[in-house]
């Protein structure tokens, strides 16, 4: 008889480690108080190439703590929250009937430049449904995203009606697909996010705005930083385990921070004298709509639960008012985003601060 192979316990792709990443600190809040509050709204990450937008988001899916799914699910439903689970699974719990609990990596998906609607959204077997009347429904990378972080590169080249349809179901929770009178929906709460090249051009400014948080990165320019990024990545391709191992203790307490963050949100207090502060800088700013005030209440109630703390202070304001607000900015068509020293000046006056270099 055959011996049974027993297969390595680390089969998996080994990823870059998130705490190992040098610089580009602006991108690593965004993404880790997207991940706190999903509902901030995302990320677009505009910046050079090469300069690790797609490592850093594989880094931080990886960097994330396992999370509790119905076992054979495609929709990564949560055995818990309603809002979070699929309508066979709801049927299953109403009727008290037994649901199998997997613990399973949160998911990142990435979108291919050419995806279409149906491969996103899924698609409805049309005769199997009028043939045997059952719903036929093949899950698209919308309902794999649920509960995780759907990453699409190069978001200024894709179709602008498939990044409406995106960041609707990221801002509703929900996907739904119709075709003839046949209607599914399904869960779909996933943390998007987008990166780009401002040379290959902007979003419009519509969609644009639906993306919680904006964030700059820019090629390093300390030689001295370059080598160690250099030197870095050479170590991790000739050994990943290894280079693995030494941030392992890093990984743990950051990703022990982020889980004790999300734990302590729902008590964290934004006093009421900074709301106002925060509407009347977005108001100077001429910003349209509410998303800007609504996004920086969040992003300031996140940063705070991610120092263990309940209330909101000044400083937590400061840091992350540019990436709320930057991209929202009325302006010239022809004009590129705002570096944020706007935003700064309006916040230093508000709040009676020093403006930052």
């Amino acid at each position: 008889m055959s011996a049974i192979l027993q297969a390595p316990p680390k089969t998996a792709r080994v990823v870059f480690p998130f705490t190992a990443i040098v610089g580009q600190e602006e991108m690593k809040l965004a993404l880790i108080l997207n991940v706190i509050d999903p509902k901030i709204g995302g990320v677009m990450i505009m910046g050079d190439r090469g300069t690790g937008k797609s490592t850093t988001i594989r880094a931080l899916a990886d960097l994330l703590p396992e999370i509790e799914v119905v076992a054979g699910d495609p929709f990564n439903s949560d055995p818990k929250d309603p809002d979070l689970m699929s309508d066979e699974v709801k049927q299953k719990l109403e009727k008290q009937l037994p649901i199998e609990i997997v613990k399973k990596k949160v998911q990142m998906v990435d979108l291919p430049l050419g995806a279409t609607e149906d491969r996103v959204c899924g698609t409805i077997d049309i005769e199997k449904a009028l043939s045997e009347g059952v719903k036929a429904f093949e899950p698209g990378l919308l309902a794999k995203a649920n509960r995780g972080i759907l990453y699409v590169d190069e978001v200024n080249l894709l179709d602008d009606h498939l990044v409406d349809v995106l960041l609707d179901s990221a801002a509703g929770g929900w996907n739904t697909v119709e075709r003839e009178g046949i209607s599914i929906r399904h869960p779909a709460r996933f943390v998007m996010v987008g990166s780009g090249n401002p040379e290959e051009g902007e979003l419009r400014p519509q969609l644009l705005d639906r993306f919680g948080m904006h964030a700059e990165i820019h090629t390093v320019k300390e030689p001295s930083l370059r080598v160690q990024i250099v030197e870095q990545r050479a170590e991790f391709d000739s050994n990943p385990v290894a280079f693995c191992e030494k941030y392992q203790q890093q990984q743990e307490e950051l990703q022990n921070k982020i889980v004790q963050a999300q734990q302590l949100l729902p008590e964290v207090k934004i006093d009421y004298d900074l709301r106002v502060k925060i509407s009347e800088i977005c108001s100077e700013l001429d910003v349209d709509g509410l998303r800007g005030d609504i996004v920086t209440n969040r992003a300031a109630k996140a940063i705070a639960a991610f120092e263990g703390r309940t209330e909101v202070t000044v400083d937590d304001i400061r840091r992350v008012i540019v990436l709320c607000l930057r991209h929202r900015l009325r302006k010239d068509p022809l004009e590129s985003i705002d570096s944020g020293y706007k935003v700064q000046k309006s916040v230093a006056r508000v709040f009676g601060l020093e403006v930052e270099e």
